[in-house]
């Protein structure tokens, strides 16, 4: 059996190294392409470096994020390859792009059936249109996978857990033991608070970067901002003085975040993550994908209200009782025996 993967932003470079493992260890060949959607070393090829992943069989280096873009070199990869799957992570323009492209191949979807219910978000409408695309769906829990059912899609749906548990259960011990961040940056664990600002709306639209700039402003501990590239161009651009440092590694921010007081985030990896670690989580969206982080208290959607950060940063606790989310940390080796069967 043959797979083709296609990956092209951070957080499926780290969902991907566990389930390429799991593919190898379960006789699945596996070739890889990259789209370029990242293309900034720090955002791409140091995820391939620290978690030992091969290089890519395509690295297309389109340095885009247009899937029309993309969707014709990689049907040009899935002919040449000719693979018994089509394999796309998540939500992006990449994953839209490796679905769209893969013809007469059937796509398996990982983390199918997540829904925010905010069509205004690009994720969220990649998400729905990627799921109807789908021939196997690998839903990260059994909400996901009812969300699949109540919308009618037909793909048949596989309950796997997350492959990002299976990453934060791999790397994150090792990156305490390896990483020297907290030293180098001057903090102590527990003391700080980590911040990441990537998405469109955040950083596009008229008021809200400046919004959550001052709520930042309003924290009293140590602010560790790795900056994507798009951001800290974003605030030079309105003059907001936002202290923040370059992008770090994998590893590293794996390292920071799992001994933070709390994380501030637009990402949804990082909310999961937050939760996995036992960190609380303040999220600066009106919605999320999870909402069982929320459900559980150990998450807060603040949007843009810098009032509501402020409050929320300085009141979080994670919850001493709360329950297992997405899986066991062993989603990958499932995943594998679905495309086998």
């Amino acid at each position: 059996m043959r797979v083709l993967s296609v990956v092209g932003n951070r957080p499926q470079f780290i969902k991907s190294a566990p389930l390429s493992l799991a593919l190898r260890e379960a006789g699945v060949e596996e070739a890889v392409l990259h789209t370029g959607q990242h293309w900034d070393t720090e955002l791409s090829q140091v995820f391939f470096d620290e978690l030992a992943i091969g290089e890519p069989d395509y690295r297309l280096d389109l340095r885009t994020a247009d899937p029309t873009a993309m969707a014709p070199a990689i049907r040009a990869a899935v002919e040449a390859e000719q693979p018994d799957w089509v394999l796309v992570y998540g939500d992006t323009n990449s994953t839209l792009a490796g679905a769209q492209a893969a013809g007469t191949v059937p796509v398996a979807h990982v983390e199918a059936g997540l829904r925010s219910f905010d069509r205004a978000m690009p994720e969220e409408r990649n998400r729905i249109e990627v799921d109807r695309h789908a021939a196997l769906l690998l839903c990260p829990d059994e909400r996901s996978a009812a969300q699949l059912l109540a919308e009618g899609v037909s793909g048949r749906r596989e309950v796997v857990g997350d492959v990002m548990a299976d990453a934060a259960r791999l790397f994150g011990p090792i990156a305490r033991k390896r990483s020297d961040v907290l030293g180098r940056l001057g903090v102590e664990p527990g003391s700080y608070v980590v911040v990441t600002v990537h998405r469109e709306a955040n950083v596009t639209q008229d008021g809200r970067l400046r919004r959550i700039a001052d709520g930042l402003s309003r924290i009293n501990a140590a602010i560790v901002f790795p900056a994507h590239p798009r951001t800290r161009a974003a605030l030079d651009a309105l003059g907001l003085d936002v202290p923040t440092i370059t992008p770090l590694g994998y590893l590293e921010l794996a390292a920071l975040a799992s001994q933070a007081r709390v994380i501030v985030t637009d990402s949804g990896g990082l909310q999961k993550e937050a939760y996995w670690f036992g960190v609380p989580c303040v999220t600066l969206r009106p919605s999320t994908e999870w909402i069982d982080t929320v459900e559980q208290g150990a998450n807060v959607l603040v949007d843009d209200d810098p009032d509501a950060m402020e409050r929320a940063i300085t009141e979080a606790r994670f919850p001493a009782a709360a329950p297992q989310l997405y899986g066991d940390g062993h989603a990958s080796g499932r995943i594998a025996a679905a495309l086998r069967d």
